[in-house]
């Protein structure tokens, strides 16, 4: 496995006056962030290209603002709005897949990969195999298929750089001392809507319950999976690939102030952490600039920090975690199924046919089935790990009937 930590090329990339951008979900909440910082520094970033999935009259109105050379809707039957609205701008359009992908190949600096879930995988890829920085806030691509997607970033000369808050941490920590002294990272979460709730109370959990973050302003899938504790489980998976670490060298702290976002122990004693509002500009700004730094758009008053606390993860209330633990534990293509059928459930979630407490139970049940399917090899590549993917979330729709009629 290839590490994502490219310190040592710091020194390499010069802080020059213009870079430019190609936004991959510009219109969900990661793209949103970034445009916002990109709106305050036009002089020194320029737009290249935008993706959203559906959504072709915000697509259009962003390309506008920015200046984008090209504005691609990942589905084809919003092609027709998208080109209606870009009518006479000069903005070239697509749609599609494949319009996606040639967005991701277009010839942008700095490349962010915030597409929701596993559709991101190939065109996250196609940017990395171009040998840029990818601003990484896809964490599917590296739980579907980690070990492929870092061996192939790396023989490209790809700069992959962490957007997440947890890992922007971790990778901004690790730079306090020399990789052999690393003795474990600590990623934190939040908790979610349901920290404190019995388990009881979090089994009859509704969905708008579960969409009420304390913290943060997310989207409604990544919302459901911080409600699960999913998202954590995800971001340990993650992590093994990013920074080449041990299942047993990857903790996690329940942190319901959400201000430290991760920590690395030293084996010296020392823990490093990183501090900063619950405000995605943070780590995107980082990412944004990197090796340097702009000006964020959010300040954390220290002196209004009456406490900071830390709790151990309860791994029976929040079963989604132990799952993804286990997953990462078992290696293979248990990572991507875990994903593949966690998609499913938290869709059926959200479209009301499944209750809360049967997103981690489909998701069990279809990782104590795929043995059988031949779903837990390891993908030799990103073909065959979309292939696991796909088989996985038949497998999850096979199984949803069963779950959903089981009573509380």
């Amino acid at each position: 496995m290839m590490s994502a930590v490219p310190l040592q090329r710091a020194a390499e990339v010069a802080d020059t006056s213009e870079r430019r951008i190609t936004l991959l979900g510009a219109t969900g909440s990661i793209g949103t962030s970034a445009i916002d910082l990109l709106k305050r520094q036009p002089e020194r970033y320029r737009i290249e290209a935008v993706t959203a999935g559906r959504n072709a009259e915000a697509l259009a109105q962003l390309a506008r603002e920015l200046g984008a050379r090209f504005a691609a809707v990942a589905d084809p039957a919003c092609y027709g709005a998208l080109k209606d609205a870009l009518a006479g701008s000069g903005i070239e359009t697509g749609a599609g897949e494949s319009a996606v992908i040639e967005a991701a190949c277009r010839p942008a600096d700095w490349v962010i990969a915030a597409i929701t879930g596993a559709a991101g995988l190939k065109p996250t890829l196609a940017a990395a195999e171009r040998g840029t920085i990818v601003a990484l806030a896809n964490k599917e691509c590296l739980v579907c298929a980690g070990t492929a997607f870092m061996r192939r970033a790396a023989a490209a000369g790809a700069t992959v750089l962490p957007v997440d808050s947890e890992h922007n941490a971790i990778f901004q920590a690790l730079g306090a001392g020399p990789r052999e002294a690393v003795l474990r990272i600590i990623l934190t979460a939040s908790g979610g809507p349901f920290r404190s709730w019995s388990l009881e109370a979090i089994r009859n959990a509704t969905l708008e319950q579960a969409l009420k973050h304390p913290n943060w302003s997310m989207g409604p899938k990544i919302t459901i999976d911080s409600a699960t504790m999913m998202n954590k489980g995800l971001e340990i998976i993650e992590a093994h690939h990013l920074f080449d670490l041990a299942a047993d060298q990857i903790d996690v702290l329940v942190h319901p102030q959400s201000i430290v976002h991760g920590m690395v122990e030293f084996t010296d004693g020392s823990v490093v952490a990183q501090l900063g509002p619950p405000d995605m500009r943070v780590p995107i700004a980082h990412c944004l600039a990197w090796p340097h730094r702009i000006d964020g758009a959010n300040r954390l008053r220290l002196a209004q920090m009456t406490n900071l606390t830390f709790e151990e993860p309860d791994f029976v209330r929040f079963p989604a975690l132990r799952l993804a633990c286990e997953a990462l534990r078992a290696g293979g293509g248990a990572p991507t199924v875990l994903n593949a059928a966690n998609e499913v459930a938290v869709a059926e979630f959200l479209n009301g046919a499944l209750r809360f407490c049967s997103i981690a139970e489909l998701v069990e049940a279809t990782l104590g089935a795929s043995g059988s399917r031949g779903l837990l090899r390891e993908p030799a590549d990103m073909e065959e790990a979309l292939a696991i993917d796909a088989d996985a979330r038949r497998l999850a729709r096979e199984l949803l009937p069963e779950i959903a009629a089981k009573t509380i």
